[in-house]
């Protein structure tokens, strides 16, 4: 491995769920790693995040075009960072159908982004097609700090 590609600084795009601390524990791992690795990712805030294109684009009367203002401000954000990442990652919960992490897998694939799936054995099948297309799956963030830190320092 060459020395030039062990120094270089990445970046990656952390995707998927937002009701749980799996990006902490990956931003605390590479830090504790000493990894020179920055992280993306969507607005976590719930509320912040559905409520965007009514607060700037004005209100709506029918969910469905509240919505549609919405995903359209977010997917500018979306669609830019996860073209400037060098990995994305993409985290799917057990708790909600997240259609939003497998759209930014599917996005992160066809820009041809290297892309780790992390989520429980139980999601296995439903997930099958998206892993497929994965160069890894991990079942928790210390997996996904291991595997930047082979790739990095290997």
């Amino acid at each position: 491995m060459s020395e030039a590609f062990a120094i270089m600084h990445w970046t990656i795009y952390l995707a998927g769920e937002i009701h749980s601390n799996w990006r902490d524990e990956i931003e605390s791992g590479v830090a504790a790693a000493g990894l020179a690795v920055t992280s993306t990712g969507p607005v976590t805030d719930h509320a912040a995040s559905d409520d965007c294109g009514v607060e700037i684009l004005g209100a709506e009367a029918e969910a469905f075009w509240k919505d549609r203002k919405g995903a359209g401000l977010n997917g500018i954000r979306t669609r830019t960072l996860i073209g400037r990442a060098d990995v994305v990652v993409v985290r799917f919960g057990e708790k909600y159908r997240q259609w939003n992490a497998a759209f930014d897998a599917g996005l992160a694939v066809a820009l041809g982004k290297p892309l780790i799936t992390l989520h429980a054995p139980e999601l296995d099948h439903a997930l099958k097609e998206i892993d497929a297309a994965a160069n890894a799956t991990a079942r928790e963030p210390g997996q996904v700090v291991r595997i930047l830190q082979y790739v990095l320092e290997a």
